[in-house]
This record gives C-alpha cells, sequence and structure tokens, in this order.
C-alpha cells in the first residue's frame, strides 16, 4: 500500500483546478430541470475524454479502456476501466454525475456558471455536488493510466447522465444497469462517489421513496360526522408510521463511527389530494416522501416493516387517534372504514405493494 501510495503521490492540483474549471464552465448547460432544462451531459463528457483519452486503449497511449455509453443524443455516461492482474476482483467508483441542480445568478455573490477561487475555496455550481467529485475521479483515473501500476484488482469509474431528476427516465445508471453494463461491478466494493458535504450522509445511500394512498368518504365539512376525513386519517397514520419506524430502525452505533450526519429517516415530503371546495372533506389524498436509510439497516427490512406498519392500521383503524369529537374513520351504519394503502415507487410510476 505504501508503495501504491508514493508512486500514485498527491492530488495534483493545477491539473485538477484546470479541469474543474473547464468543468464547472459548462454547468450552465447541464443545469437539470425539465422540461425547460435538459442538460447536455456530453459538453463535460468531451473534457473527460480530453484528460483520459491519451492514455487510453483508444489511442494505444495507455491501459484505459474507455466506453462512452448514450442512450440520448447530448446525454451520455462513459465507463472507464483500469485492468487489474486478478481475474473477477474489482473496485468501482460510481455515481458521479455530470448534471447540477439549476442556480439564478441574481441570487449568487459570484457567476456561479465558472470556477473562481477564494483563498482555498473553489466557487461555483457543481464543485461540491458533483462535478467536484468528476474532475477528482477523472485525475484518479488518469493518474493510473500515466503510472501504469500493477494492481490485483481492476478500478472502474462510472461517471453518469441524469442524476438530479427522474422525470426523465432511461437515461443515465438505471439504463446502465438494464442494459449489464455494471453486473461485474457486484463482485467488490462499490462506492458512490455523490454527496454536498464532509461526511457521509443518508442522501449518498439512495432513497426508498414512497407513497401512502388514504380513502375515507366524501361529506359536507358542515355535516363532518357522515364523512371519514382521509386528510385527519393521513396524518394521524403517518404519525403512527413514522413512530413505528423509529423504533425499529434506531440511530445505529456505526453512525457515529463513520462521522453520519443523521440516523435512518423517513420524512413526508408531497401531500395531495384531488381538489374541491374548501367547506368539502374530500374522499382521498396521498402523502409521499422517502426513507433515507444508512447502510447498517436492510432495504428489505425496511419496506417489509413499512407494509406491516400499514396491514395493521387497516385491521386496527377505529384504533388510531381521531381529530376531534365527531372525528371517526368508521362509519358502522354504512359498512364504511378508511382505508390506507402503501405503495412502493419504482419509477415515475408507482407499483403497489399490495392493495387492502
Amino acid at each position: 500500500m505504501a508503495d501504491i501510495e508514493q508512486i500514485l503521490g498527491d492530488l495534483n492540483k493545477d491539473s485538477f483546478v484546470s479541469l474543474l474549471k473547464n468543468i464547472i464552465g459548462e454547468s450552465k448547460y447541464v443545469q437539470n430541470n425539465p422540461p425547460e432544462l435538459i442538460p447536455e451531459e456530453d459538453r463535460v463528457v468531451t473534457h473527460v475524454l480530453n484528460s483520459l483519452l491519451p492514455y487510453s486503449t483508444t489511442t494505444r497511449g495507455g491501459p484505459l479502456i474507455v466506453n462512452h455509453v448514450s442512450y440520448f443524443p447530448k446525454r451520455g455516461n462513459l465507463i472507464v476501466e483500469y485492468p487489474g492482474t486478478e481475474p473477477g476482483k474489482i473496485l468501482s467508483f460510481v455515481g458521479m454525475h455530470m448534471d447540477v441542480v439549476t442556480a439564478n445568478p441574481n441570487d449568487w455573490d459570484f457567476d456561479p456558471f465558472s470556477l473562481s477561487i477564494d483563498g482555498e475555496k473553489l466557487r461555483g455550481r457543481g464543485t461540491t455536488d458533483c462535478l467536484g467529485h468528476v474532475a477528482l475521479v477523472t485525475e484518479l483515473m488518469k493518474k493510473l493510466g500515466e503510472t501504469k501500476l500493477k494492481l490485483k484488482s481492476t478500478v472502474v469509474a462510472v461517471f453518469i447522465a441524469n442524476e438530479e431528476n427522474s422525470s426523465i427516465t432511461g437515461v443515465g445508471v438505471d439504463a446502465l444497469v438494464k442494459d449489464g453494463l455494471l453486473n461485474k461491478l457486484k463482485g467488490g466494493p462499490l462506492f458512490w462517489i455523490d454527496t454536498a458535504d464532509k461526511q457521509p450522509c443518508i442522501g449518498t445511500g439512495g432513497m426508498i421513496p414512497w407513497k401512502l394512498h388514504f380513502t375515507g368518504k366524501l361529506f359536507h365539512s358542515g355535516l363532518p360526522h357522515k364523512a371519514i376525513n382521509p386528510l385527519e386519517l393521513g396524518m394521524e397514520a403517518l404519525k403512527e408510521i413514522q413512530s413505528r419506524f423509529y423504533k425499529d430502525f434506531p440511530p445505529h452505533k456505526e453512525e457515529q463511527v463513520y462521522g453520519f450526519a443523521t440516523p435512518s429517516t423517513m420524512k413526508p415530503t408531497q401531500w395531495s389530494y384531488p381538489g374541491g371546495g374548501i367547506n368539502q372533506i374530500p374522499a382521498e389524498c396521498t402523502i409521499s416522501g422517502d426513507v433515507r436509510l444508512t447502510p447498517f439497516y436492510s432495504v428489505n427490512d425496511v419496506i417489509n416493516k413499512l407494509q406491516e406498519y400499514v396491514d395493521e392500521i387497516n385491521e386496527n383503524i377505529e384504533k388510531l387517534d381521531t381529530r376531534g369529537p365527531v372525528s371517526k374513520y368508521v362509519l358502522p351504519e354504512e359498512n364504511l372504514r378508511g382505508r390506507c394503502v402503501f405503495f412502493l415507487v419504482l419509477s415515475p410510476w408507482i407499483s403497489p405493494v399490495s392493495g387492502m
């Protein structure tokens, strides 16, 4: 390890800053907020290729195997591989995305679409999320190509498109996975290189997007005793679900060891209902959100538990807390019960885990 570190040396700051300057210069054109702003990630790809192709098999200048994969025009992904000596041994860095969130120059004290340097600070849209990571990993792969280190493990870097928005799919890492282009990464540790802060954060582990759909009975708000209010049902059911989640998935002792900023969380982020007059109790509503899970818990365990919570709420819905003397979730004389359905959001559409 000492020999490897000595050969690789420290980060070439001049080379890194020069590359980052070029990449940040494209940030205006890789803002991701469709339909108004569709990023052109190939603008960033061009700068990465300019750094790596001289050390690639493409130009016969080095060992790097470079694969530029596009599913939409101007929206490419880049897979860069440095071959190791032992078949099957692999280490990968994935998630360096070449799109950014939007920036309004009027809200910034400096130009967000160009790199500026303030002492030790590098400033510009994407320096931390995630164009800085693109430049950093590019420099690593470049150094491997230059030095031709003999490593047992193959090292793979996957630069991706379309991370900042999920309304358009089949562009980035989802398409690469679907086509099997990342299958061999399963053979070794994979590091997801995407965080906008200086410690591990729950966002780096991805998320479990969910929806809870609540059904009640529509009625005039002047006669609330004849209604089942899905908004009240949703508030109380979500409170119960969150309470049970935090009991079953509390802060883990390993989170402090690795410096996680927060433990696992389950948070609502959106609320919707079909609309209607302000004097009308609606028939249904939907609460959406996500679970952010630290890597010390199982995703499947969480999904199964969420379904279990919902099943038990439906079976015992009359036991939920109510909102006032006439708030209720069961109308026995009409043989009606409020209900909750849990959906796991797998893509821009939703797929029911079960319907109750």
